[in-house]
This record gives structure tokens, C-alpha cells and sequence, in this order.
């Protein structure tokens, strides 16, 4: 293969994956897997400063993990339904077919 394709690879998927490893982008993941919402909406229902959210958001939506619609002012987050939430059903599928041993460190749940 070549070594510059793998290199670029690495440094997408680490980005990405970095992305995902953030405990705060995590909630905000996990939030708006259930539901569309603002900003403030977010910050309110994680207990989160408001200006933390809006640079995770920012962040994430750099890596097209969110997109938002406007809302009259407001920016209403959503997550990309094209890939991430097909990733969110297979990561689910994943853990509950093969990280449900104690040998799997980690994935423990």
C-alpha cells in the first residue's frame, strides 16, 4: 500500500477518533442521538457551561460528525444521518456482539 495514502488515513482517522474520545462531544453525541436541539438546549440538559458546548459543537462539526439548521437566531444540532448515525447502529452491534467479556478491557461497560 502506499505509504502515503496510509499516513493520510492515520491522520484522518486520528483526528476523527479523537473527536469521539472527548467525554463532552460524547453527551453532545449521545444527546443528539435522541433529539435535535440549540445550543442552549444542550448546555441545559448536560449541565455544561454554553460556551463549552458551542466549541465542542464547533469542533464537531468541523469533522461533519453535527450539522445544524437555523432556526430564527438559534442553531438547531443534529448528526450527520448520512454516516455517523449508521457508525453510532454498528459501534451498538459491535460492543453487544463482542465486548460483553471480562477479557475485553476495554470495552467493559
Amino acid at each position: 500500500m502506499n505509504s502515503a495514502l496510509v499516513t493520510n488515513n492515520f491522520s484522518t482517522y486520528h483526528v476523527f477518533f479523537r473527536n469521539l474520545a472527548n467525554p463532552l462531544k460524547i453527551r453532545i453525541i449521545s444527546a443528539l442521538k435522541e433529539k435535535e436541539s440549540s445550543v442552549n438546549d444542550l448546555a441545559y440538559e448536560l449541565n455544561v457551561e454554553q460556551s463549552k458546548v458551542s466549541h465542542a459543537l464547533a469542533l464537531l462539526k468541523k469533522c461533519n460528525i453535527v450539522k445544524y439548521k437555523k432556526k430564527g437566531k438559534e442553531r438547531i444540532y443534529s448528526l450527520n444521518k448520512k454516516t455517523i448515525i449508521p457508525l453510532l447502529k454498528l459501534i451498538d452491534e459491535h460492543s453487544k456482539s463482542f465486548c460483553n467479556c471480562k477479557s475485553c478491557k476495554g470495552c467493559e461497560k
